[in-house]
């Protein structure tokens, strides 16, 4: 996946193989995928799902809501052609795969994603995060006199949150390679 919005069909794709949603069901699913401070607009989702309508990728459906409300929703659901490109996208491995912008998409889909190419993007986010640790470790050993507390605490906490998600990745990695 090389861009934000090839990142963002994906995770779309793989919410809707797993069953049809509105929405508003669609925007919270990615954000809890996405976590709360990278929240997914309106104005982001509703054009990426036109463009996948456009597509053939996904096809569309009027639903009622069922509830006091007699307001109709419009239900996405994936189709054959939108299962065959998740397929071809859950298949492939690059450093885009285990970058900070899809890592974590590419993670909430494992399950369709092949063992070694599962196994191969665990190995590339590991060696991202350790070179990201070195650095961290090196601005940390040279904080030069009169820089700020507080960006010294910042580069502190994002160096143990690497280092956790390393040793996470770590268990990951020798958990797939038992497995295979």
């Amino acid at each position: 996946m090389r861009s934000r919005a090839d990142s963002l069909e994906f995770a779309l794709l793989g919410l809707l193989s797993q069953s049809p949603l509105h929405g508003y069901e669609l925007r919270k699913r990615m954000i809890s995928i996405y976590g709360p401070f990278r929240a997914l607009s309106f104005s982001v989702l509703y054009p990426a799902l036109r463009r996948m309508l456009e597509s053939g990728l996904i096809k569309e459906s009027l639903a009622t809501d069922g509830g006091l409300s007699k307001r109709s929703r419009i239900v996405y659901a994936i189709t054959e052609k939108g299962v065959e490109r998740f397929s071809r996208l859950a298949q492939t491995t690059g450093p885009e795969s285990w970058d900070d912008e899809s890592f974590e998409v590419r993670f909430a889909f494992f399950g369709p994603t092949p063992q070694r190419n599962r196994l191969q993007i665990l190995e590339g986010r590991h060696r991202r995060l350790t070179d990201k640790a070195e650095i961290l470790r090196n601005e940390l050993e040279k904080e030069p006199a009169g820089v700020d507390k507080y960006l010294v605490e910042w580069r502190r906490h994002s160096l143990e949150s690497v280092e956790r998600e390393i040793a996470w990745l770590t268990e990951m990695i020798n958990t797939e390679r038992k497995s295979s």
